[in-house]
């Protein structure tokens, strides 16, 4: 499997997850942050959508994909504070005994989605890797 299909299958995998997760929620503070890793996930998945070729290349939806992927994933940390628990949360209590292992990991999120080239296909596809990288090292870790 190739870069750019496993980071395709890892944002379609993401993209479910969140959509699942948020029925049911109670807490509107968890569902705020529900809210923001869902537009981490639907972001991926437009950029891996174009980077895996099942989606037209399209240079202003990507900067715009880019745009809010990486104002997302820098907001996620401010999401995840106070500590609120929800039955159909999936955040693991480990986010907040290793905070600044989660802090650093939405931080290298943010600096793969801000280092995307946008401008040109090739610049998406060599991007990705580190997208989907940075979402696997968190949710391997703090997600059920």
């Amino acid at each position: 499997m190739t870069r750019i299909s496993r980071t395709l299958a890892l944002s379609l995998i993401v993209l479910g997850g969140a959509a699942l997760a948020k029925e049911g929620v109670t807490n509107p503070v968890v569902k705020a942050r529900m809210d923001t890793m869902s537009t981490i996930a639907m972001n991926t998945k437009v950029l891996g959508d174009m980077a895996g070729g099942k989606t037209a290349f399209d240079a202003a939806a990507a900067t715009a994909a880019k745009t809010a992927l990486a104002a997302a994933a820098a907001e996620a940390p401010a999401k995840f504070q106070p500590r609120e628990t929800d039955p159909v949360s999936v955040a693991k209590p480990e986010i907040w005994t290793n905070w600044a292992d989660f802090v650093a990991k939405a931080e290298a999120l943010a600096t793969a989605a801000e280092a995307l080239d946008t401008s040109t296909l090739d610049g998406v596809k060599a991007g990705m890797p580190a997208v989907g990288g940075s979402c696997k090292a968190c949710h391997s870790v703090y997600r059920l």
